[in-house]
């Protein structure tokens, strides 16, 4: 005779049958999901980082504690927002730079060139279309030198710079063959005359500011040296320049000397140039030649191409008398005296400085009637800070041959070494041990990164920012010559850590994330935020951040967002209603953890035949 199971055989049957239905309920819920999303050029990708994904369901996993969502239960059933098209005309925008608002402001020391954001009432609330026939820009290195004409329909400087070998339209691309005003016949050759004098192929060289950058020629032949340039220019008659380079993937943005400090840290860059950037270093006191100075590392190098240099030699080329051209040159050369730096080389129409290691050696500085000292305790307090005619102070030294500040490892050791501001106690309250924690961390998470989207780390994402960069963890975690990252350090930040990060050799910049970055539509290819949304929670409104992300990111360009449950989740609401296609997942260390991680693609889509919104 069969004997019957008893209660507990009837249990198991139970728990097995729960587990099955609510496998089934999952998998046809993704199905069903993914299957509605429709397949578009973005979807492909998508779908490849939904296979990767790793979801398993846990036995007694309870939602109620570990997902739980704030608010009323209406929340979780309320329609998704669509956000709609902007209309075409808005295809470039860049809200901070508008060339409407910028004529209301004076032109007196190019203020009007500034940042002018929109006030919250007039700002957009759709979606930047992408011009019709837009395409992935080529990937690098080809990038460097081919870009869709599509992509930035814009041929005046084929025009208006062609002997100057800037750009060339063929076909359906430009080409750049890497001319500039001062180096027509290419940066190439340019750049082996500054190495020639400056340090550029040990590693000593890693980070440099070019001034007025044009398509930014300088820095693009400048990587392929392991060396990053942050190359900036306002948006002005020189259509598009900033938005070539960044289609090149070159690291640029939208910015001019005007009136407020640089939105870098002190001390960061190792090398800073101008190649007739027609900024007049000699007027006001000498106050952009101070500001170069603030942001110059001890040891740094200064290079000026153009007017005035070998003013005798040019001046009728260069169509000014020479008595201007004379008085210019000695302005810069009195102002370079005065900043304690010293003129390494002049040769033709380049000349080359270099900035002194600290003040005990530089004897004039320490005649303090000579030379007014800027009084700021904090030189990184920068955002929207107006520039002073004085000169940042360094770090104290205990010798003459000593670097204020810290002396830094040749690059790609200093990728990895703890930052001098760290070490020797300059950022409150980090330790060494907690950065090296940090960094520890952050190759944990890439790793997990890449475990579900496979194309991180292979060259598929050229431009990548980061949103909450804090020490550049991330960044130095996917370093590699295939992409760049632009660090943001939010000017919300507790610790202002850019400094760090700058000397890690990695490149950034302060922002304020309430307000539109200072770049074109479409000229990142993924997007890091880590925290960011936690951070700016009673700042400014979460909508305007992610449109401001749409704005920045590429069609099919990718997101990676990780934060508390609570604020991806709604999060992940706005951003189903914005074309991308999204995928919660947990945190790498399991689904008890509050963190979660939140993946987003882009969908292809074009201005054009779209329903238009203002």
């Amino acid at each position: 005779m069969a004997v019957k199971g008893g209660p507990a055989d009837n249990r198991t049957r139970s728990t097995v049958s729960i587990c099955i239905v609510i496998g089934l309920c999952c998998f046809f819920y993704i199905l069903g999901a993914w299957q509605k999303s429709g397949f578009g050029k973005g979807d492909s990708i998508a779908l490849e980082i939904t296979k990767r994904t790793d979801c398993t369901l846990l036995p007694n996993l309870s939602f109620d504690t570990h997902h739980s969502k704030q608010g009323s239960s209406g929340d979780l059933v309320s329609p998704v927002k669509k956000f709609k098209p902007c209309p075409d005309r808005f295809t470039d925008y860049t809200p901070c730079q508008d060339q409407n608002r910028a004529m209301k402001f004076p032109r007196e020391n190019m203020n009007y060139r500034e940042r002018h954001c929109p006030p919250q009432k007039e700002k957009l609330h759709c979606l930047v279309p992408p011009p019709k026939g837009y395409v992935a820009p080529f990937p690098w290195p080809k990038s460097r030198d081919y870009v869709p004409f599509a992509n930035c329909p814009y041929k005046s400087l084929t025009v208006e710079k062609a002997i100057q070998n800037w750009v060339q339209y063929e076909g359906n691309v430009f080409r750049f063959p890497g001319g500039g005003t001062q180096f027509p016949q290419g940066a190439d050759k340019y750049i082996d005359q500054l190495a020639s004098v400056i340090p550029i192929a040990n590693g000593t060289v890693r980070t440099a500011l070019d001034t007025g950058c044009g398509v930014a020629s300088w820095g693009a032949y400048l990587l392929k040296r392991n060396v990053l340039a942050m190359s900036f220019a306002p948006r002005d008659s020189h259509e598009a320049q900033v938005q070539f380079a960044l289609e090149r993937g070159v690291p640029a943005v939208i910015g001019v000397l005007g009136t407020v400090k640089l939105p870098y840290p002190a001390r960061a860059f190792d090398m800073a140039h101008c190649s007739r950037c027609l900024i007049p270093w000699g007027m006001n006191d000498g106050l952009y030649m101070m500001e170069v100075d603030r942001v110059l590392r001890p040891g740094g190098y200064w290079v000026l191409s153009g007017p005035p240099i070998n003013w005798k030699a040019n001046y009728k080329g260069w169509q000014r008398t020479k008595e201007d051209l004379q008085a210019e040159q000695n302005k810069i050369e009195e102002m370079a005296e005065l900043l304690c730096w010293e003129k390494v080389s002049e040769k033709g129409e380049t000349a080359i400085w270099r900035k002194r290691v600290n003040t005990e050696s530089c004897p004039s500085r320490l005649e303090e009637s000579t030379v007014q000292m800027c009084e700021s305790t904090n030189a990184d307090d920068v955002w929207y800070k107006k520039m002073k005619a004085c000169v940042t102070p360094l770090p104290d030294v205990e010798n003459p041959s000593e670097v204020a500040g810290g002396a830094i490892k040749p690059f790609p050791s200093r990728l990895n070494a703890i930052p001098p501001r760290i070490s020797n106690g300059l950022i409150p309250g980090v330790s060494s041990e907690a950065y090296q924690k940090d960094n520890k961390m952050w190759k944990k998470h890439v790793k997990a990164y890449s475990n579900v989207n496979k194309y991180l780390l292979t060259g598929r994402y050229r431009n990548i920012m980061d949103m909450n960069a804090g020490f550049g963890g991330f960044a130095a975690a996917i370093e590699s010559p295939k992409s760049w990252v632009m660090n943001v350090v939010p000017t919300v930040a507790k610790i202002a850590t850019l400094g760090a990060v700058y000397e890690r050799g990695l490149i950034g910049i302060y922002h304020d994330w309430c307000e539109a970055f200072s770049t074109y539509p479409r000229t990142y290819d993924l997007i890091h935020a880590s925290g960011l949304f936690t951070l700016y929670s009673n700042k400014c409104s979460m909508e305007d951040i992610l449109l401001e992300m749409d704005r920045i990111l590429r069609p099919e360009g990718a997101v990676i967002m990780r934060d508390d449950v609570d604020v991806l989740t709604k999060v992940n609401k706005l951003a189903r209603g914005m074309r991308w296609n999204t995928k919660l997942v947990d945190h790498e260390d399991g689904p008890l953890v509050r963190e979660k991680v939140l993946y987003a693609v882009k969908q292809y889509w074009v201005g054009g035949n779209q329903t238009a919104a203002s």
